[in-house]
């Protein structure tokens, strides 16, 4: 008879177990984890077209804009640099690749910038079909990028708050010693003023 007892006592500390741990992390904090590694997936998927689109961009103006060689020579050298930089989706948590991650893509930002400032000088570029369907194309990319950048800092917020708060830390220090993830920060010192545009 005893042992009767017991069984039911067991299944029913088991089932409470298994109840207790499920609320402390043990599917949430892996889930979110592999959501920030897929939205860290998008956001490299849409650097990468941006970087697909330069040569293009590059050659089309360099028939324009023989003697802004600097310029053109400064977009594909930042291209490459930061084709160069890459992080490691294991390695999100660590600040200084994301920082160096975000340098490489800023400056390849800004040498867009120039590239595109140099185009005012040459209104015949500015009709060319090919120049403006790239231009549109690179202007839909780098809304791609902020889109992908957002909803990965927002997948960032979701994992670093589930792995600070009860029950959950308890597994993510015991089980898994997460640590926060690093998410995107503002690339320039005057990032939250907008640019004058001039005519």
């Amino acid at each position: 008879m005893a042992a009767t007892l017991r069984t039911p006592a067991r299944l029913a500390l088991a089932a409470s177990l298994a109840l207790a741990l499920s609320g402390c992390g043990i599917n949430s904090i892996p889930t979110a984890e592999e959501n920030v590694k897929a939205k860290w997936g998008d956001v490299e998927n849409q650097y990468q077209r941006r970087a697909d689109l330069i040569p293009n961009l590059v050659n089309t103006v360099k028939g324009f804009a023989t003697q802004e060689r600097e310029v053109l020579e400064a977009v594909t050298k930042a291209r490459a640099s930061a084709s160069q930089v890459t992080v490691d989706p294991t390695k999100l948590s660590d600040p200084a690749q994301m920082a160096a991650f975000e340098q490489a893509q800023g400056q390849l930002g800004s040498a867009l910038g120039r590239l595109l400032v140099t185009v005012e000088k040459y209104p015949e570029l500015k009709s060319n079909e090919n120049f403006l369907q790239l231009q549109s194309q690179l202007e839909g990319t780098e809304n791609r990028i902020a889109v992908a950048r957002r909803d990965y800092n927002q997948s960032v917020q979701t994992y670093n708050t589930e792995i600070r708060t009860f029950p959950s830390i308890i597994a993510a220090k015991v089980i898994y010693g997460a640590q926060p993830i690093a998410p995107f920060k503002a690339t320039t010192a005057n990032a939250e003023t907008a640019p004058t545009v001039n005519f």
